[in-house]
């Protein structure tokens, strides 16, 4: 079964509500019941239809009543009874409301499927809503008084007490050898400078420039 996902761009909002078939029509154009339709009848709001007295609640015309002449689906607007105007050219014209503004305030029975819908309306009302299942608690077991608690042995005591051992990283053997000849290079320089010039050692290639004069 496909799942119907919630439209949420203005543009499509608009194009859904103008292309909208009649049965969805007449859902859109719903007004509010008055406190006492809604005690009666348990509902809170029903779609509008000629005959019905409403009172505006909203706008201009507040307060007014009157009886719904005509509706227009393809507009979604409603024309009432003594909700006129006139034009400059002193003709009277109906004005149109929107029926969100509108209250409903007696109810035109005379269609049994309206009366149907809302004897439905008031069974879905009235039948008990199923009570939440809550979770089971677990029943957790007491020990008795006379038990005992084992406490720890002394060694587990002391495995616990024992820092856990470092892990060494081993380095390898040309590593060592780098470092330990560097080592010795410094050692080497720095009891070389100790001694007095005469005492030290040339560097080698004066050495190898002697011999070369030598041999000549």
């Amino acid at each position: 079964m496909q799942t119907v996902r919630p439209v949420t761009k203005p543009t499509k909002q608009r194009k859904m509500l103008y292309q909208a078939p009649d049965h969805i029509r007449h859902k859109h154009l719903a007004a509010h019941l008055s406190p006492d339709l809604r005690a009666t009848h348990l509902a809170k709001s029903l779609p509008v239809r000629s005959g019905d007295t409403i009172r505006v609640m909203r706008g201009d015309h507040k307060g007014t009543e009157g009886k719904i002449t005509r509706i227009d689906l393809k507009k979604y607007r409603i024309y009432v009874e003594g909700l006129t105007r006139e034009k400059v050219d002193g003709t009277t014209i109906q004005l149109a409301v929107h029926p969100s503004k509108v209250m409903i305030t007696r109810l035109n029975l005379d269609d049994k499927w309206r009366k149907k819908i809302l004897e439905r309306k008031q069974k879905a009302q009235k039948k008990p809503k199923e009570p939440t299942k809550k979770p089971k608690l677990e029943t957790v077991q007491e020990l008795p008084e006379t038990a005992e608690l084992k406490e720890p042995s002394e060694e587990k005591i002391t495995a616990a007490k024992k820092p856990p051992k470092k892990r060494t990283t081993k380095r390898r053997k040309g590593a060592k050898k780098a470092v330990t000849a560097k080592e010795e290079t410094k050692a080497e320089k720095a009891e070389e400078e100790k001694k007095p010039k005469a005492e030290r050692k040339r560097p080698r290639r004066r050495a190898a420039k002697k011999t070369e004069e030598g041999e000549e």
